[in-house]
């Protein structure tokens, strides 16, 4: 895991550079100086801050750390950063104070950073998240710290208040290690019963203490006091604003994307860091490339996904033609961009055509096409050993089937994760279009839903649908975002979560219970009652905040998004292979902008990702696409799901033997294992609840399990979150 790390505070007078061994002039190894005299300075122990006679040796700063600047305010970058991930530059030597530093990959020059540097030094940040690429931003000037986060949340910057002032980081747990923070279990219970509401996360972590900054907003800090502003201009009132041209917006969104892909191919090649065993040599029925994904360390080069989907196929056609050489870094024909297509031998059915179209594009000359075949072994909730990612997240039970496939990929490997969330319509734009009174572009997407009820085999109540969806975008576009938070925490109050989730839902039942302003998610038919009773607590307090927008379909749009990136960094991390790099360009800042100029009248409309999609190739040269283009992306995989949970029964049922969330008061761990068998009987459960609740379970356990910290210097041997393990016996509710 990568993350940086800094802080500042009213006191300015704590030394300098901290102890980070072969940093700063005149710093010898091990954090010593010249003559082998210690280093002081640092941060003191938060605990003893005020004390003038505390030790100067006790100083804190992180494990493994390299320091971009000190203090008064230190800056630390911690983990394999590549060398041009990281990027530092001073509007003037004389003003080694006003400076900036950039951390990801970032297609801008040195010029155009220090151009912002000066636009942001002035208050305009809005110039520091224009480039292309994923990155984060730390401006320093003075004593003033501003830290930029991303528009989608793929990026995001967290806080807790720290020995007088602020500490910040890129990561939540290190923070929590700081404070040796609690876990909060309302945040917990928040995420499993509301996971696409942010108006019941809040700004919350799942460690007490630790805060999040929502995405588009910065964190700005002066000699320790903190501000929270945000940079993006938000239409907050629901009235009719003039709909862009949507030749142009789909322009934007072509230049965006090519942009992003090509920040990517311009960056510095890295050859993997290969591990013993290295290759053995011929192996019968192996080749090199099987060797190597065997030994679990990716190519050299650029690869893509290439799933049969529309944004994946989109990416490797973009990598593979545009300049750079995506390929190998020592043989010329090793050039072409490397992609890599999952194959389920476990469970076939029902993928044949995203197969067909995947070996079509494959046979594109400026491709190479790989196949990883799968069978029992990758399956869902096989081998849930991994490493502690973060925060919880439902990427957890899948992490070892989609290592698999990531472990034959390159070096930077390009994914096509939130294009649906970028790109589609969420249903309760419906709403939008109505409180515009543009009710005739809710034709197509009516009609589409009747048709998808007619193929289910319901056509009696397909002649029903139009009436039904028109009526509760109607319904929605006539309730107040207080009225809607109002309704949802009475509705999980009143046990309407576990009605809702002991349902089946296709296309129609999904697009209904989307339009509202807040829903339960699939795990909170499983929470206990006063779990549910805390999280309605939660909404009702937010009814009487403002949101960012009073338009329903943008606002739950924003936040659909922004759970999309946070589940994204989450598996980053549970999938992390050595010396390779996951690229989303779909959640960089200038996609994410781009894509909602799109009016929403071209959005709504069946196939518009597609479509949009199949311009943009168009633009860059491709023409030639395969028969069935664009086809709806195959749900995931409910047979192979079924089976893993099977063959891993014995395994979970033991870890809900006497789980951690019931002696958090979340849970009940009976009827969890009831929903464990009924679901590997194939009796209809929420798979997708089921996978939240056993990948935050997990989570607590490997968080529990560790022994190490983020932190050396401290008063305290070893200061890490949740010392004191989850809290068994809670409160009530007043």
């Amino acid at each position: 895991m990568r993350w940086l790390v800094g802080w500042s505070s009213i006191a300015a007078s704590f030394g300098t550079a901290g102890r980070v061994s072969g940093q700063g002039p005149g710093h010898g190894p091990g954090g010593y100086g010249p003559g082998g005299a210690p280093l002081h300075g640092g941060i003191a122990d938060a605990a003893h801050a005020a004390d003038p006679g505390a030790d100067a040796e006790r100083t804190v700063h992180p494990v493994g750390a390299q320091l971009l600047w000190g203090d008064p305010d230190p800056l630390w970058a911690v983990g394999d950063w590549r060398p041009d991930e990281i990027r530092t530059v001073t509007a003037d030597p004389s003003d080694p104070f006003t400076r900036l530093a950039v951390l990801g990959c970032c297609g801008a020059t040195d010029a155009e950073l220090r151009r912002a540097l000066y636009a942001a030094r002035g208050g305009a940040l809005r110039h520091l998240t224009q480039w292309s690429g994923s990155y984060t931003a730390v401006v320093q000037a003075g004593r003033r710290i501003t830290v930029v986060g991303d528009l989608a949340g793929a990026r995001p910057v967290f806080y807790t208040p720290w020995a007088s002032g602020t500490a910040y980081a890129t990561a939540a747990l290190p923070l929590a290690d700081l404070i040796e923070a609690q876990l909060d279990i309302g945040h917990l219970a928040a995420l499993l019963a509301c996971p696409d509401s942010p108006e019941a996360l809040g700004d919350g972590t799942p460690y007490a203490g630790v805060r999040r900054i929502p995405p588009g907003h910065a964190l700005i800090l002066r000699e320790g006091s903190r501000e929270i502003t945000g940079y993006e201009q938000v239409a907050s009132l629901a009235v009719a604003a003039p709909e862009a041209d949507a030749d142009r917006a789909v322009e934007g969104v072509r230049e965006a994307l090519v942009d992003a892909v090509r920040a990517r191919l311009t960056a510095p090649r890295h050859a993997p860091d290969i591990p013993p065993p290295y290759d053995p040599g011929p192996v019968p029925g192996m080749g090199p490339a099987d060797r190597r994904a065997a030994r679990g360390a990716p190519a050299p080069g650029v690869g893509a996904d290439l799933s049969g989907g529309s944004a994946s196929a989109t990416l490797a056609l973009l990598a593979a033609g545009l300049p750079g050489a995506p390929g190998s870094l020592t043989s010329p024909a090793g050039a072409r961009l490397l992609a890599v297509t999952f194959n389920d031998l476990a469970t076939p059915q029902g993928r044949e055509d995203e197969m067909e179209r995947a070996r079509a594009i494959a046979a594109d000359p400026r491709l190479h096409h790989v196949v990883v075949a799968a069978a029992a072994e990758a399956l869902p909730y096989t081998d849930l050993d991994g490493p502690l990612t973060d925060e919880p997240g439902p990427s957890l039970v899948f992490a070892a089937r989609e290592r698999r496939r990531l472990a034959a990929g390159a070096a930077d490997h390009f994914t096509g994760h939130g294009a649906r969330q970028v790109l589609d319509a969420h249903p309760a734009r419906m709403a939008d279009l109505l409180m515009d009174r543009r009710r005739r572009h809710l034709l197509r997407p009516v009609a589409a839903l009747a048709r998808s009820a007619s193929a289910a085999g319901a056509a009696g109540e397909s002649l029903l649908v139009p009436l039904t969806v028109y009526s509760a975008a109607r319904r929605l576009a006539r309730t107040t975002y207080r009225a809607g938070m109002e309704a949802a925490a009475a509705r999980l109050r009143e046990g309407g979560a576990t009605e809702r989730s002991s349902r089946s839902s296709g296309p129609v039942d999904a697009s209904l219970a989307a339009l509202t302003w807040s829903r339960p998610g699939p795990a909170a038919g499983w929470l206990t009652g006063e779990a549910l009773a805390e999280v309605s607590i939660r909404l009702s307090a937010a009814a009487g905040r403002p949101p960012l927008s009073l338009r329903p379909g943008e606002a739950r749009a924003r936040s659909v998004l922004a759970r999309q990136a946070a589940d994204h960094r989450v598996f980053e991390q549970a999938v992390e292979v050595r010396s390779q790099r996951l690229h989303a360009p779909f959640l960089d800042n200038q996609v994410v902008r781009a894509a909602r100029a799109l009016p929403e009248s071209l959005r709504v409309q069946p196939g518009a990702r597609a479509e949009i999609l199949r311009s943009v190739l168009c633009s860059a040269g491709v023409r030639e696409l395969p028969p069935g283009w664009g086809a709806t992306a195959h749900t995931p995989n409910e047979t192979a799901t079924r089976l893993g949970l099977r063959a891993a029964l014995g395994d979970l049922l033991d870890l809900f033997a006497a789980p951690l969330l019931a002696d958090a008061g979340l849970i009940e761990a009976r009827v969890v294992r009831q929903a464990l068998l009924d679901a590997a009987e194939g009796r209809p459960v929420p798979l997708d609840g089921l996978a939240e609740l056993v990948s935050m379970e997990l989570w607590l356990h490997r968080l529990l399990a560790r022994r190490g910290t983020c932190w050396t210097g401290t008063s305290a041997a070893r200061r890490r979150a949740v010392p004191e393990g989850v809290p068994v016996h809670r409160p009530a509710l007043s």
